[in-house]
C-alpha cells in the first residue's frame, strides 16, 4: 500500500503531499500521524497521512521510502480535525503541518507517556484459600507470603501501598500475578492543575428581568437548530456571567458540547473556580500555562467524549470536541484572541467555522465590543443582546479626571497625583481595597544621556532598554530579553550625565512604600508572574484581603470581580492613545472602560481616578463616562471615511532579514511584484498598497523588518495572490516573508 503524507515541519514553498511505501504489518490509514524519513539525510519528520492507495503516486520518485513508524491511535486525525486543519491552513496561509501541530497537543510530538495507577487485587481467592497457601508450601519466600498476608485484610490496593507495607518489589509482585494469586488493574491518572472538590448543588442563577430577557433570547437561538451568532453587550458589572452560565446549562442539558474562552491566563483561575464549583470534574481546562502532560490529558478526555465543557484561552477553540452546541468568547474585544505566531488565526473566526459545522451558537460577550462585532450587530449579522444596567442595583463608579500637567506645575513629580494619594489613604483607613493600573513594567522606561540626548539602546534591537531595580539593578530589553548592567557613562558620547526617564510598576511600588508605608501592596506584572501558579497565588491573596492595593499591568485591568475594591487608579491614560495605529483609540477606550469597571462591584459605590496629560480628549472623556455607544458612533464614522476595518480587510506582509541591504532590495522587489500581479493576472481585485515601511520596532534580536500593508477584500482570489507571493519569496536566501490577515495592530 502507498500513502500520501503531509509533513508537519516543512517550508511553505514545499508544502505538498509526499509519497511513501507502507511496510507490511504497519496499520496506516488516512489521518494517521506517522514518522517518515525525508531528504537526502533521511531526517526523521512527523507527518499526517492524507490519502492511501494500492497504486504508487504518479509523480513519485522511485524507489519510494518507507514509513518508519506510526504514532498511537489517539493522535490520529478524524474527518473533523482534518477539516479544521485545512480551514486554518487556507484561512491563515500557513502550511497544513503547522495547522496540525496547533490542533494536536504538545505531548503528541514530545513523547509524553500516559500516567497510570497500578493496583492489585485477589484473583478469585478467598481469605481461607490464602491462609491454606500460607500454611503450605505453594508460595515460597517471606516477602511473597507477606504480600498474601496483606490481602487477608485487603481486597485491592495500590501497588505503591503494597510495596510500602510489605517491602515487596516488582519481581515478587509479578511472581504472584503469574502464579494466579493476584491480578493487575491499570487505570489512567489524569494530570491536572485544577482539582475539583465535591460538586456543590448549583441552583439556577437568580436573574434580573433584564438578564432573564437576555437569557431567553440566547436560549431561543441555541434551540433554533441553525448556526447563529449573538453579541452579549453589557456594561461592566451587569452580570453577563450569569446569563452565560444559564446558556451553558441549556446547552449541556441538550447533550451538546461547550467551549468557554477567556482572553488571559490571569482570568482563568477565577473563571475555572466558578465552573468547578458548578460542574465539578466535568470541566477540562486548556491554556499555555499548563504542563505538556496536563494539556495532553485534558485533550485525551475531551476527544474521548468524557468532557463536554472546556474552559481556556485562545487555544481552547482547537480542542477535538464533537457536537458543539455553544462557543463563548468572553471579553471578545481582546487582542489576545488573535495568535501572533503561525497559524495566525483569530479565535472568533475559528469559532465561527466550528459553529457553522455543528449548527451551534457563537456567543460574544463584552462591555466594550470590538468595532467589527458591534457593526455586525448593527447590520443584523449578529443578534444584539444588551444589558444596560449593573446587576443588583449597583451603580457605575464615579469618575474623576486628573490633569497631570497641573500636578507638574504644583511640583508633584510622583507617578501618583495628590488626589490619588488622598483616596488611597482614605480607602486604607476604611478597610477597602484599591487597584492601580499602569501598562509599563520595570522601574524607569529608559536611561537617557543629558549631554547628547540619546537613550541607551539594546544592541540587538531598535528599542531603548528599560531599567529594572528589583532583583539587582539592570537594564532589560522587553523585545528580545537582553540584559546588561547599568553603564557609568553614555555609550554614544561618553558623558557621565545619565538620567532615568519615565516610570514603571516597580517605581510606583517604591513610591507607595515611601508615601503609604502602612499599605500592603501586591505587584502583578510579567516580572512577578513568571513562576507557575503565580497568577493564582497573587489573585487569591488579594481576594482574601491580604493586600490593600493591587498594582499591575493589563492583567489586573479586566474581567476580575473583587467586591471589596472601591477605588481604581489609572496612572497614565495616554500610554496607548498616541500610538501610530488605527486601533489606538479603540484600544485605549476599551482598556480604560474595563479598568474603571473594576470599582464598586459590591455593595458600596466605587470611584475611579484617571490621570492623563490630555484631560479634554474625547476618548478619555467617553471612557470616564462609560459611554461605549457614543464612542462607537464617532469611531465608526472615522473608520468609514478612511476605509479601515470593518469596511475593508487588511493584509500585512512582513519581510525579515539579518542584512539591511538584503531587506531593502527585497522590499522594493516585493512591492514591484505585487503591483505587477495586481495589474495583470489579478487585475480584477480592488486593492490599495502601502509601503514598504519599517515595522514599529525595526530591528528585533538582530533581525530587520519591513512591512507592506494592503487594503482589500479577502477572497479566494486574494488568498491565491498572497499564496503566489509567499511561494516566490520563501525560496530567497537569507530572507523570510510572513503574512498576517487582519492584524490586531500595524
Amino acid at each position: 500500500m502507498y500513502a500520501q503524507v503531509r509533513l508537519t515541519e516543512i517550508p511553505y514553498h514545499l508544502d505538498r503531499a509526499f509519497g511513501y511505501l507502507v511496510p507490511p504489518g504497519l496499520d496506516v490509514r488516512v489521518g494517521s500521524l506517522v514518522t517518515v524519513p525525508f531528504g537526502r539525510s533521511d531526517r526523521r519528520l512527523s507527518g499526517v497521512v492524507v490519502a492511501c492507495s494500492d497504486m504508487p503516486p504518479a509523480d513519485a520518485v522511485q524507489p519510494l521510502k518507507q514509513i518508519a513508524a506510526v504514532y498511537p491511535e489517539m493522535f490520529s486525525l478524524d474527518d473533523n480535525m482534518m477539516a479544521l486543519a485545512r480551514f486554518l491552513s487556507t484561512h491563515t496561509l500557513c502550511t497544513l503541518g503547522c495547522a496540525i501541530r496547533a490542533i494536536l497537543p504538545p505531548g503528541a510530538f514530545s513523547g509524553h507517556v500516559d500516567q497510570v495507577s497500578v493496583s492489585l487485587y485477589r484473583r478469585l481467592r478467598t481469605p481461607e484459600e490464602i491462609e491454606a497457601c500460607l500454611a503450605g508450601k505453594t508460595v515460597r519466600g517471606t516477602v511473597q507470603k507477606a504480600v498474601l498476608s496483606f490481602f487477608l485484610t485487603h481486597e485491592e490496593a495500590d501497588a505503591g501501598l503494597i510495596a510500602d507495607s510489605t517491602r515487596a518489589g516488582k519481581a515478587q509482585l509479578t511472581a504472584l500475578v503469574e502464579k494466579g494469586w493476584l491480578s493487575v488493574r491499570k487505570e489512567p491518572i489524569y494530570r491536572t492543575h485544577y482539582h475539583a472538590g465535591p460538586q456543590q448543588p448549583s441552583p439556577p442563577p437568580v436573574l434580573s428581568s433584564a438578564q432573564q430577557e437576555a437569557a431567553d433570547t440566547l436560549r431561543g437561538l441555541l434551540g433554533s437548530g441553525r448556526a447563529c451568532a449573538a453579541l452579549l453587550y453589557g456594561v461592566t458589572g451587569s452580570g453577563k456571567t450569569k446569563v452565560i452560565l444559564d446558556t451553558i446549562d441549556r446547552a449541556l442539558e441538550c447533550g451538546r458540547g461547550v467551549i468557554m474562552m477567556v482572553p488571559e491566563i490571569a482570568l482563568t483561575p477565577q473563571t475555572v473556580s466558578i465552573f468547578l464549583r458548578r460542574y465539578g470534574d466535568r470541566v477540562a481546562v486548556m491554556h499555555s500555562g499548563l504542563s505538556a502532560g496536563e494539556r495532553l490529558d485534558a485533550w485525551r478526555r475531551i476527544r474521548s467524549g468524557e468532557i463536554r465543557l472546556v474552559v481556556g484561552t485562545r487555544s481552547a477553540v482547537l480542542v477535538p470536541m464533537e457536537n458543539i452546541g455553544l462557543i463563548v468568547l468572553d471579553e471578545e474585544h481582546e487582542h489576545t484572541y488573535k495568535s501572533e505566531s503561525d497559524p495566525k488565526y483569530h479565535a472568533r473566526e475559528v469559532a465561527s467555522f466550528l459553529c457553522g459545522r455543528d449548527r451551534a451558537l457563537l456567543l460574544l460577550a463584552s462591555a466594550t465590543p470590538s468595532l467589527e462585532s458591534f457593526y455586525k450587530a448593527e447590520q443584523k449579522i449578529y443578534t444584539l443582546v444588551p444589558l444596560r444596567e449593573r446587576y443588583g442595583g449597583a451603580v457605575l463608579p464615579e469618575t474623576e479626571i486628573v490633569d497631570l500637567r497641573q500636578e507638574l506645575r504644583h511640583g508633584n513629580l510622583s507617578p501618583l497625583s495628590d488626589r490619588l494619594y488622598e483616596l488611597l489613604s482614605e480607602k486604607r483607613r476604611q478597610g477597602e481595597q484599591s487597584i492601580l493600573f499602569l501598562n509599563r513594567r520595570g522601574y524607569s522606561t529608559a536611561l537617557q544621556c543629558r549631554a547628547c540626548g540619546e537613550p541607551v539602546l539594546c544592541p540587538r534591537c531598535s528599542v531603548s532598554l528599560t531599567y529594572h531595580a528589583a532583583g539587582g539593578s539592570r537594564l532589560l530589553c522587553h523585545a528580545c530579553g537582553y540584559a546588561a548592567p547599568v553603564p557609568r557613562v553614555c555609550p554614544s558620547c561618553g558623558a557621565d550625565h545619565l538620567s532615568y526617564v519615565g516610570f514603571g510598576t516597580q517605581k510606583v511600588e517604591g513610591e507607595l512604600a515611601r508615601q503609604l508605608s502602612d499599605a500592603r501592596v501586591l505587584r502583578m506584572d510579567a516580572d512577578t508572574t513568571g513562576r507557575r501558579d503565580a497568577y493564582d497565588r497573587l489573585l487569591d491573596r488579594f481576594r482574601n484581603g491580604e493586600a490593600d492595593v493591587l498594582l499591575g499591568t493589563q492583567m489586573v485591568a479586566k474581567g476580575h470581580d473583587f467586591p471589596h475594591v472601591t477605588l481604581v487608579g489609572v496612572l497614565l491614560a495616554d500610554a496607548s492613545l498616541y500610538v501610530n495605529d488605527f486601533r489606538a483609540a479603540e484600544r485605549t477606550f476599551s482598556l480604560l472602560t474595563q479598568v474603571v469597571g473594576r470599582a464598586g462591584r459590591g455593595e458600596q459605590r466605587g470611584i475611579a481616578v484617571i490621570q492623563t496629560y490630555s484631560p479634554d480628549h474625547a476618548v478619555i472623556r467617553l471612557a470616564a463616562a462609560q459611554d461605549y455607544e457614543a464612542f462607537y458612533r464617532g469611531e465608526i464614522a472615522v473608520r468609514k471615511s478612511t476605509q479601515f476595518p470593518p469596511f475593508c480587510d487588511l493584509v500585512q506582509l512582513t519581510l525579515h532579514a539579518r542584512k539591511e541591504e538584503v531587506l531593502k532590495e527585497a522590499g522594493e522587489s516585493l512591492y514591484t511584484r505585487l503591483c505587477e500581479l495586481s495589474r495583470t493576472e489579478y487585475a480584477d481585485l480592488p486593492l490599495t498598497v502601502f509601503g514598504p515601511f519599517a515595522a514599529q520596532i525595526y530591528k528585533i534580536n538582530e533581525v530587520f523588518r519591513l512591512r507592506t500593508v494592503i487594503k482589500c477584500r479577502l477572497s479566494v482570489r486574494m488568498r491565491a495572490l498572497l499564496d503566489c507571493l509567499m511561494r516566490e519569496f520563501a525560496v530567497q536566501k537569507d530572507l523570510s516573508l510572513t503574512v498576517d490577515l487582519n492584524p490586531m495592530s500595524l
